[in-house]
């Protein structure tokens, strides 16, 4: 069979259309058209609920509610007039079962082997792959996040962060050796990723060990209640490891108040975060994830179209209802008008709908609340004279919508410019050079994350470097996994979840007791009392020979010792001095600092620090040796007076002694060996997850051992590139006699800084309310420990306390990587990995 083969037609001209009307009728043909995702299998199964009734709380393994409980009810905020779910307000009571319910559970959860716990995680994580499509649909429909980010992005992280932790879960007995979990665990967690935050907080509490009371927020207990069903009936978790209570601020109130729990894990504002610190002080440990305004820094030799979609990710993924949202955009002054056409062009496409259409790249704000605080802040900006831009789009009638807005104009102190808005409202700004970037970067109260656009490996590495932030994206936004730590400096909070860093978060160090106590009787009453003023009296060298001969009789020249602030012997503002004395013998007359001394000593530490952070871990080694070198010189000088300050025999002073010229050997060994890790993440990207200095720390030393305590502290703190101003305990002549050896040891000025004080805890608590000190390590009595870590919440610096407890630094408690890991805090700065 042949084929036909036909001629050509000639070629033949469209006279009916022109090329502007063919793109107008395409254009037309091809509009939007919603694409949504079926709620369906969701609404089924909140029907079912709702005709049993409201949720009851996830207690013991069943669902249970109390009586005189209020309700609260979940609306859908693409449409506030659906009611989605009705939940139990927490009670007292409700709290008080979820807890003992926990407490009950621990023994027997903690004392699986990590295989078994592992097995478990691993099951809630297939359970929640399983279930991936309706847990999206709940998240979306009770948070207003559009379906694909639910979908695309929670979900899968949800279900790493079990498969990951039922790893860690796995090999918790060969790599965390010396810790364990500490018991129940009580959990807050916010409402802008309510299923994300679940697994954060979840999985590493109790894959360690732990078991937990959580409380979701109240706008959005849908998935938290879903995923209590399949922790019921598929994965069939032992009772009392996971407990659910619903309710609003009181019941998360209580459960942070509450006795049972060791330690507080929280997510959400910096103001409550302030007031979680002040309940749990002197109780409990605590982390805390809180606000950020994290800057996008786009230098002109970055590719402008790749960071203007990080932007637009950066800024208004999740509605910027995101405490890492990119929210300050600083751009190099040379091609910020280019910038921000493009940034604009990019925001007309973008489209404002509900939350499950496929098509929606900004959903409904989570509740009236925020959409009138957003809407407010918005207004109060163009009142202050900022200029704001807004894309024409058209809102949905019903819903708490707000378009994506930029504002240009803005101060660097302005409101605007300062203020979490939480919401997607973007402020550009400017800046001429990398340092004016880095400056303007740092310009916040917050420290959460940050980005960085430019083509330079140099400059990235440098600015990733300099800025204040736990996590730094170069040239991507908004990236996480599991494996790669997540928190903040300064009042975004401290601690972290995900990766190592976040499992140690979990637990604690598992010290062994001492056998003996670690001061004699009389030696603890004698250094209590050691500010009373008493007769004049002399040190007997019959007695012991060897006593240094701090004192004669006779008339005197001002022998005073004096504090060492900036490098130089400075004496007390107040001109107020103090004796020292031990069975009647007058050891020494020293410097009582105060409130004036603290602020000169804080100065000259804040002006020391940038400098010493960024010397080389290898010559802060050196300077430490060289301290350890002099200080074995003084040997005998060291040993008779730690005879006198403890009033102990001449083998345990010689027995501190050496733990002390010991101790200087090791955290000079690791000021250049702590430096970090490379978290193995999922993509193509490089993670740095770098230890940090924190910056200035304030010390009140350790009573019991008064050479070792000074030098343990402080040495640990400078290795890690710490400054620090230390305040001497009850023994302060160890400490003043010190001082002559740190000057002579090539410690540069302002790094190490002391003071005296007759009331040491005084001078603690001021340094911890000192708002230029970044953190304070306290040890002495439990009232002291109580108000330091009060105090601490005016910027949320972070801080370590003995609780009242002696530090046993002569047994393993003192050797230990615990130290180090106080001593610094992790920067996760990502790199894409690819041409």
């Amino acid at each position: 069979m042949q084929l036909a083969i036909t001629n050509p037609q000639p070629e033949r001209r469209h006279t009916m259309f022109d090329v502007p009307q063919i793109l107008s009728f395409l254009q037309e043909g091809l509009g939007y058209v919603p694409s949504l995702e079926s709620d369906a299998a969701a609404r089924e199964w909140l029907a079912g609920l709702t005709s049993k009734g409201k949720l009851g709380h996830y207690i013991n393994g069943s669902f249970e509610t109390f009586e005189g409980e209020s309700s609260i009810e979940s609306l859908n905020p693409t449409n506030p007039a659906d009611v989605l779910m009705t939940t139990p307000c927490g009670s007292s009571d409700a709290v008080n079962a979820a807890m003992t319910a926990a407490q009950a559970a621990f023994p027997s959860w903690s004392g699986l082997s990590g295989f078994e716990r592992a097995l478990y995680l691993y099951a809630i994580g297939r359970a929640l792959k399983k279930h991936a499509r309706i847990i999206a649909v709940l998240e979306s429909l009770d948070n207003g996040k559009p379906i694909r980010e639910s979908r695309d992005a929670d979900g899968a992280l949800m279900q790493r962060h079990f498969s990951y932790h039922a790893g860690l879960a796995s090999i918790m007995a060969n790599e965390f050796q010396g810790y364990r979990p500490g018991g129940v665990i009580g959990q807050i967690i916010p409402w802008n990723f309510p299923g994300l935050m679940w697994a954060w907080k979840i999985a590493p509490a109790i894959a360690a060990g732990n078991t937990v009371v959580i409380k979701p927020a109240e706008t959005t207990p849908l998935v938290a209640a879903f995923i209590a069903h399949i922790l019921i009936y598929e994965v069939k978790l032992p009772k009392g490891v996971v407990n659910i209570v619903f309710g609003d601020g009181t019941t998360g109130a209580a459960i942070a108040a509450h006795s049972t729990p060791w330690k507080i894990a929280f997510t959400g504002s910096t103001k409550i975060g302030r007031l979680l610190r002040t309940v749990t002080a002197g109780e409990k440990k605590l982390t805390l994830e809180l606000g950020g305004k994290s800057a996008n820094i786009v230098f002109a030799d970055s590719d402008l179209d790749a960071a203007v979609e990080g932007i637009i990710n950066s800024i208004f993924f999740n509605k910027g209802e995101v405490c890492c949202a990119g929210s300050r955009l600083l751009v190099e002054e040379g091609v910020a008008d280019l910038l921000i056409q493009k940034l604009q062009r990019r925001m007309t496409s973008m489209r404002v709908g509900p939350a499950l259409d496929k098509c929606t790249d900004i959903g409904p704000l989570n509740s009236k609340q925020q959409f009138d605080k957003v809407t407010s802040i918005i207004q109060a900006g163009k009142e202050a004279g900022g200029s704001c831009w807004q894309p024409e789009c058209s809102l949905p009638e019903q819903g708490w919508f707000v378009p994506p807005t930029i504002f240009t104009g803005v101060a660097p102190a302005d409101a605007l410019a300062q203020e979490e808005i939480f919401g997607p409202v973007l402020v550009i700004m400017t800046f001429r050079t990398p340092a004016e970037a880095i400056s303007l970067a740092n310009n916040t109260r917050y420290g959460l994350a940050a980005c960085v656009w430019t083509e330079s490996i140099g400059k990235a590495h440098e600015v990733a470097a300099a800025v204040k932030a736990g996590t730094v994206w170069i040239n991507c936004a908004n990236t996480f996994d599991a494996a790669s730590g997540f928190g903040g400096y300064r009042e975004s909070g401290y601690g972290r979840e995900g990766g190592s860093e976040g499992f140690y978060d979990v637990l604690v160090p598992d010290f062994p007791t001492p056998s003996a106590p670690l001061m004699t009787e009389e030696a603890a009453e004698a250094a209590a009392d050691h500010e009373e003023v008493q007769e004049d009296a002399v040190i007997d060298r019959d007695e012991d020979p060897t006593a240094p001969a701090l004192f004669d009789q006779g008339p005197q020249i001002d022998r005073t010792y004096r504090f060492l602030v900036g490098g130089k012997l400075c004496r007390p503002d107040g001109a107020s001095s103090f004796r020292v004395t031990r069975r009647y013998n007058l050891l020494s007359v020293v410097g009582n600092a105060n409130r004036k001394d603290v602020r000169n000593a804080v100065q000259a530490a804040e002006k020391a620090q940038p400098a010493w952070a960024a010397r080389a871990g290898h010559n802060r080694a050196q300077i430490l040796f060289f301290l350890a070198e002099n200080l074995s010189a003084r040997r005998n000088h060291f040993v008779s007076l730690l005879m006198q300050e403890r009033e102990c025999s001449r083998d345990e002073a010689e027995q501190e002694f050496g733990a002390s010229l010991e101790r200087l050997f090791l955290w000079a060994a690791y000021a250049d060996k702590f430096g970090g890790s490379i978290p193995e993440v999922p993509g193509p990207y490089a993670v740095n997850a770098v230890n940090e200095a924190i910056g200035v720390m304030g010390i009140r030393a350790p009573d019991n051992f008064p050479l070792l305590g000074l030098v343990h502290t402080i040495g640990v703190l400078i290795a890690r590139g710490n400054t620090v101003v230390l305040v001497a305990g009850n023994s302060p002549t160890t400490a003043c006699e010190l001082i002559q050896v740190i000057q002579n040891s090539d410690v540069p000025a302002g790094v190490v800084n002391i003071l005296t004080a007759q009331d040491p805890d005084h001078i603690g608590q001021l340094l911890a309310y000192h708002m230029a000190v970044d953190g304070v390590w306290f040890f002495g009595g439990i009232n002291g420990c109580t108000a330091v870590e009060k105090a601490s919440a005016g910027n949320m610096k972070r801080t370590y306390t003995s609780h009242g407890d002696s530090v046993d630094l002569l047994g393993p408690q003192g050797t230990s990587s615990h130290w180090l890991h106080q001593a610094s805090q992790v920067k996760n700065v990502w790199i894409p990995v690819g041409a």
